[in-house]
């Protein structure tokens, strides 16, 4: 949870679903419940295998946000150990430009942000 409070989210509300103890976490990137699994196991590596089916990633969209992804990164990187998937470059996504980049949770997780660059 504290990564996420990094990523200026804060605890909503906290519960149980079924065995396992969950909870919302809200902030100005929207809402995100995360489900605490007893007993792991391995996951796939969604990022690497370009053949992984299912499940891929969380993206937020950091527009108006910030201006670079890099700062933000860098920002973000000062309060919190990051796993940098893919470094800041720009990519046309449908006909707009953005600045994408990827980090990992500290799950594994591969965490998406945007920032549109052709407004």
């Amino acid at each position: 949870m504290k990564f996420y409070q990094h990523l200026g989210f804060a605890t909503e509300e906290r519960f149980t679903t079924g065995y396992t103890l969950a909870c919302w976490l809200s902030g100005e990137l929207g809402r995100i419940e995360l489900i605490q699994v007893p007993q792991p196991q391995p996951t796939n590596d969604a990022f690497g295998d370009e053949r992984y089916v299912g499940f891929y990633h969380i993206s937020f969209d950091l527009t108006g946000k910030t201006q670079s992804l890099t700062i933000w990164l860098e920002s973000l990187a000062q309060k919190t150990k990051l796993t940098i998937l893919l470094k800041p470059q720009q990519q046309m996504i449908g006909d707009r430009v953005y600045e994408v980049a990827f980090i990992a949770d500290p799950d594994g997780l591969p965490l998406e942000f945007l920032l549109r660059l052709d407004k």
